[in-house]
């Protein structure tokens, strides 16, 4: 069984979790939807199935990942809004144990160390959109991946997960960049025949966030509109409001 997974702790990140899991309905509806967290829901939700989580912290997803409920998963933060064809992203298992898009932030945390240097050209994977088969080999990577977070005392989840990767056996796949947009000047420097959006990955998407303002007035004079492919950025601007309910 095919599904998406969340693990969301405190009232916050559970709100942001719902919106993302009602994006995923609305583009793949065929996809179940599951959710670890501390909070306990009220009312009608967004999710097919809840599990509680003991001992919630910011970085609670590595104690749960591997307790996925589904054959083949996709993990999304809860940050994120779907607004394309997210379904297709488990084509991947077909020939890949798992697939990540890179991470973006290469220059000062993306490049710490753990145990090793590793190559450049070999970044941190960003973690935060990952889709996986549930392999005993794979949660054996997820079960190490906790123990080395909680072991090398990071701030970041990634750094270890890196190292591992890399010395695994395991077919990692690379997602391109539309799976998981962490920077609206993507879509903005994206031409119709480049790339279309399919995850939004925005820090501002958790309710609450005092940076949204400040990242839409941002953003919006990031590239002047003499120089947009004003149809595809419509398109862009319409597909990011349907997600989050606002504009950019």
């Amino acid at each position: 069984m095919k599904g998406v997974v969340y693990v969301a702790t405190g009232k916050r990140y559970y709100q942001a979790a719902e919106a993302s899991a009602r994006s995923v309905r609305e583009h793949a509806p065929g996809l179940r939807t599951h959710i670890f967290t501390d909070i306990e829901p009220t009312g009608t939700t967004a999710f097919d199935s809840i599990e509680r989580v003991s001992n919630p912290h910011r970085r609670s997803k590595i104690d749960y990942l591997a307790q996925t409920p589904f054959d083949q998963a996709l993990y999304l933060d809860a940050d994120t809004r779907v607004c394309g064809d997210i379904a297709q992203v488990f084509d991947m298992l077909a020939r890949f144990d798992m697939a990540l898009a890179h991470a973006q932030n290469r220059i000062k945390t993306g490049q710490m160390r753990w145990r090793k240097d590793l190559p450049y050209a070999f970044p941190q994977l960003n973690t935060g959109v990952m889709v996986f088969n549930n392999t005993d080999k794979v949660r054996a990577l997820l079960n190490d991946w906790r123990t080395a977070f909680y072991a090398a005392g990071l701030p970041k989840d990634q750094i270890t997960f890196r190292e591992l990767v890399w010395d695994s056996d395991l077919r990692v796949g690379v997602l391109p960049p539309e799976f998981n947009v962490k920077h609206r000047k993507q879509i903005r420097m994206w031409t119709k025949n480049e790339a279309r959006p399919i995850v939004l990955h925005y820090e501002s998407f958790v309710p609450g966030n005092k940076r949204l303002k400040l990242v839409r007035d941002i953003g919006r004079a990031l590239i002047p509109e003499r120089l947009r492919d004003q149809a595809f950025y419509n398109m862009c601007r319409s597909a990011y409001r349907r997600a989050t309910g606002h504009g950019w």
